[in-house]
C-alpha cells in the first residue's frame, strides 16, 4: 500500500457539514496565503474588510469580529502602528473612537480585495451562472439566518 491518501477523491460523497467545513478550509487557505504575501493575519484581513464600507466604533468592531475589548484594542494598535488605520473621535460619543482606514490601509484593502476576488473566482470557475446564483442565494440565507451572527 502506498502513502497516497485518497480521502479527498470522493468529494461527491461529502455530507453538508463536511462540504461546508472543507469549503471553509479552502477559503481560509486562500486568505492565509494572501495575508502572508502582505504580512497580514486573517483577523487583520477581516478588520480591513470591515473598514471598506464603514468606520465602526471599537465596540462594534469587537462584536463583529467576536473579540473582547483588550483583543480589539491590540488588533487596532498593531494596524495603527503599521499605518493602516487611524482612530477618530466619535461624533455621537466624544469619549469613544471610531476606526477608519488610512490611505496606506486603502491601498492594502484594494490589493488584497482584488487578489481574494481573483482567487475565489478561480476556484468557482467550474460553476455555471445558475449554480453561482444558487450558491450566492444559499450562502446569503445561511449568513442572514445563522444564530449568533452579528449583522
Amino acid at each position: 500500500m502506498s502513502g497516497y491518501d485518497n480521502s479527498f477523491d470522493k468529494l461527491d460523497d461529502l455530507s453538508m457539514v463536511d462540504s461546508l467545513v472543507q469549503l471553509s478550509f479552502l477559503v481560509q487557505n486562500i486568505l492565509a496565503r494572501i495575508g502572508t504575501e502582505h504580512d497580514l493575519s486573517i483577523i487583520q484581513i477581516r478588520l480591513l474588510g470591515i473598514l471598506r464600507d464603514r468606520e465602526p466604533g471599537m465596540l462594534q468592531l469587537a462584536k463583529h469580529l467576536g473579540l473582547d475589548k483588550s483583543s480589539i484594542t491590540g488588533l487596532v494598535d498593531r494596524a495603527q502602528r503599521r499605518g493602516l488605520v487611524e482612530r477618530t473621535v466619535s461624533e455621537s460619543d466624544r469619549r469613544a473612537f471610531n476606526v477608519k482606514a488610512t490611505p496606506a490601509g486603502w491601498k492594502i484593502i484594494h490589493e488584497v480585495g482584488e487578489q481574494i476576488e481573483r482567487q475565489i473566482t478561480a476556484v468557482t470557475d467550474g460553476l455555471t451562472g445558475e449554480e453561482r446564483a444558487q450558491m450566492i442565494a444559499l450562502a446569503s440565507k445561511i449568513l442572514v439566518t445563522a444564530p449568533g451572527m452579528s449583522r
